[in-house]
């Protein structure tokens, strides 16, 4: 008995059935908070104090430019955090693709040169009743670093969101 293959089903009048009981969504509408960080390459001291303003706005205006919103950016001499709000046709792989590209470009050209980001990052959703906190908290890390490492801080965000990691490779 020889195997039976369907390869197509027609039928002609289903946009007709289904059409007038769907409504439309003319816009997609996506609340996508996401808090990131990530460091100097090999953690060093390169974003100086007095260029931090510069380069916070121009992170901001690299995620305005592609459709997303840096709703705070702030960091150390060594690491930044944004809060970001993604467009819903933005992965987070490129978004940090572009962010970190381009603020490595603009360092390189008008600050100091073989400056580079590392190469991964990290990214921990954020519910919106979060959203002051993590807001308070990324502008407030000059003072939060007075006390605590950047791998301090890195490692506690991994164990809270219950991030898997393995001590031998995290740093690169």
């Amino acid at each position: 008995m020889g195997k039976q293959v369907l390869t197509s089903i027609h039928f002609p009048n289903f946009s007709a059935l289904i059409a007038p009981k769907l409504k439309r969504m003319a816009h997609t509408y996506v609340s996508d908070l996401i808090h990131c960080v990530f460091s100097t390459k090999l953690r060093r001291n390169l974003i100086k104090l007095e260029i931090q303003p510069d380069l916070w706005s121009l992170i901001g205006g690299i995620a305005r430019k592609n459709k997303c919103k840096a709703l705070a950016v702030g960091g150390i001499e060594n690491h930044v955090h944004i809060l970001l709000s993604l467009s819903p046709d933005m992965s987070l792989a490129k978004a940090m693709q572009l962010i970190k590209g381009a603020s490595s470009r603009w360092m390189n050209e008008t600050h100091t040169r073989h400056f580079a980001w590392q190469e991964g990052y990290g990214a921990f959703t954020v519910g919106i009743s979060q959203k002051a906190d993590t807001i308070a908290y990324i502008e407030s890390q000059a003072e939060h670093h007075r006390k605590r490492s950047f791998e301090e801080e890195f490692i506690a965000f991994l164990k809270k969101h219950n991030v898997e990691y393995d001590p031998r490779y995290i740093w690169g």
